[in-house]
């Protein structure tokens, strides 16, 4: 096995992002979600997460926009958050080590509570 890298550079952002999506692409769960709603534009969200996370990780703000809004409709639950999870953790422990990428577990734990929490009240209210 490879050894596992520090997160320090836009590269190894790219490097987390493209393997955690070749999972999601791939998982019974979660792949006609996203492959549904991204349909042929996987360069351009691979972008824009790469973006987001060198923003969250590297604090060099590259990434403008709300990261809830695209996700506010999307037909997902708990399972589906879990499962997302699961997916990135093991992208990371199995490539990554160190600060930044138990940064970027804690943040992803963050963001899926609070798009679960968000997306769970607006399919109670419709």
């Amino acid at each position: 096995m490879e050894e596992r890298k520090e997160i320090a550079t836009i590269d190894e952002i790219k490097q987390l992002v493209n393997l955690f999506y070749d999972k999601v692409r791939k998982d019974p769960l979660l792949a006609d979600i996203f492959n549904g709603i991204i349909k042929d534009n996987w360069p351009a969200h691979l972008e824009k997460m790469y973006r987001f996370w060198q923003t969250v990780l590297l604090q060099e703000h590259t990434y403008q926009g709300s990261p809830f809004a695209p996700h506010a409709q999307l037909p997902v639950n708990a399972d589906h958050f879990d499962r997302w999870k699961y997916l990135f953790f093991e992208t990371i422990d199995e490539n990554f080590s160190g600060e930044k990428a138990e940064e970027a577990k804690f943040r992803a734990t963050k963001m899926a509570e609070m798009f679960q929490l968000k997306i769970a009240y607006i399919q109670g209210n419709n």
